[in-house]
């Protein structure tokens, strides 16, 4: 709850320029991985509350470094530490799933990488005044928002925001970067296309579903010069989703922005604690939180998956070398996206449907997996990851592919078996 007195809006501001973009030698990578809890015998059967509760119980009785976290549909996260290298980084997560999934299977549970829950209706099971009143405000824009919040996982992946002054790894360059790899990004690792069973029509179901939100907090900032000044007008401009209450339900006035409440001062005037956690509420596809978080990457299949997005992004933008490569490679595609803002732009849009069938897309995502593949010996990557990255690159990228294909080749060749079966009796 709010404990600082109420601060004027240039004090505000001043503390959003602070805090939106820690800038220094890029150091540090993270990941926070989800994954979509299921009944390990039946994924089709939703589960019920109280199982997630228990296992919720037993999870964090484990002796994790990551921290341990469930939405609101009961999605599991592991967010990492902050690691010094792409190596640690995976070790230490690799670490604490070896203790997660173990648990999980003995609970009668498993964790399944889709970018969205391709068997039944998003089922809410956590009821915190957060979630309440989140529902709340995204049902004003229909069905949605209660998709994203209980139907959804990602692979975001943290880097550092990046040296002050210009260049490859200057912060102004990795926050345009950032929005223009996003969409090869969300293409390459396209890995949701179904829902309730049957194809959406869409690569990535997900995208689209972050693209029918509120546009106030999860389209883009526009794109400038000086992004600190256009993420601090993105944030104050926003309407407010909730304010915390001691007692009783989270609501806020319909259409107030952050900059009106703190200008008039009702219900009550807001503190920097209800800036800070007004942040937590917006959800771009990348989001400076002193680093950028990366949120367009669809989970991953299999228990290693998540590390191919996550080593591809930190060679792209933490190895000199291949960061200036991506941004020439993807900087025509800013022509191609047009004035709207991600992801509602022709190009998000075309990533989320077409993936790498579509030429461009394609062409750009074999370039940066090129490029990637050569800055990862220098990040010190191990051969495993080496590996890993190659077999994707084979797989999809090559091929103009992505992992969500192979859900609907399955899903048409099992399509083909029952109508084979009936035609035969």
């Amino acid at each position: 709850m709010p404990v600082r007195p109420a601060e004027t809006e240039a004090e505000l501001e001043a503390h959003l320029r602070g805090i939106c973009f820690k800038t220094g030698p890029p150091r540090r990578i993270g990941v926070e991985i989800e994954w979509l809890v299921h009944d390990a015998r039946n994924p089709r059967c939703p589960l019920e509350p109280d199982r997630l509760h228990s296992a919720a119980t037993t999870l964090r009785a484990l002796p994790l470094s990551s921290l341990l976290t469930f939405e609101p549909g009961g999605q599991l996260e592991l967010s990492s530490l902050p690691a010094r290298t792409l190596t640690e980084c995976i070790d230490a997560v690799t670490a604490d799933l070896a203790l997660v999934r173990p648990a999980m299977l003995a609970m009668g549970l498993g964790m399944a990488g889709h970018g969205h829950n391709p068997w039944h209706r998003p089922q809410r099971v956590l009821t915190e005044p957060r979630y309440n009143a989140m529902e709340a405000y995204f049902d004003r824009w229909g069905s949605a928002g209660r998709s994203m919040m209980c139907a959804t996982a990602s692979v975001q992946v943290c880097v550092d925001a990046g040296y002050e002054e210009p260049g490859p790894l200057g912060h102004g360059r990795r926050w345009l970067l950032a929005h223009l790899l996003g969409a090869v990004l969300a293409a390459a690792f396209a890995n949701s296309p179904t829902s309730e069973g049957c194809p959406t029509g869409y690569r990535t179901t997900r995208q689209v579903v972050w693209s029918q939100l509120d546009p106030g907090r999860t389209l883009a900032p526009p794109q400038g010069a000086d992004p600190r000044t256009a993420w601090v007008a993105y944030v104050l401009d926003a309407p407010v989703m909730c304010i915390r209450a001691e007692d009783g339900p989270w609501d806020a006035p319909e259409g107030l922005t952050f900059r009106e409440w703190i200008r008039t001062g009702v219900p009550r005037p807001p503190t920097r604690e209800d800036l800070d956690y007004h942040l937590t509420t917006l959800f771009p596809p990348v989001r400076p939180r002193g680093h950028l978080e990366l949120r367009m990457i669809d989970a991953q299949s299999g228990d290693a998956g998540w590390v191919v997005p996550l080593a591809i992004t930190a060679a792209l933008f933490d190895d000199p070398e291949a960061a200036e490569r991506a941004y020439r490679i993807v900087k025509p595609l800013a022509e191609t996206a047009g004035s709207r803002p991600a992801p509602r732009n022709p190009l998000w849009r075309r990533a989320a449907r077409a993936a790498l069938t579509d030429p461009e897309l394609h062409t750009a995502a074999v370039a940066c997996f090129a490029a990637a593949q050569e800055a990862l010996p220098r990040l010190g990557a191990s051969p495993e990851v080496l590996a890993a990255v190659a077999e994707f690159t084979e797989r999809y990228v090559a091929r103009g592919r992505c992992p969500a294909d192979d859900h609907l080749d399955a899903l048409y060749a099992a399509e083909g078996d029952l109508i084979v079966g009936k035609d035969s009796q």
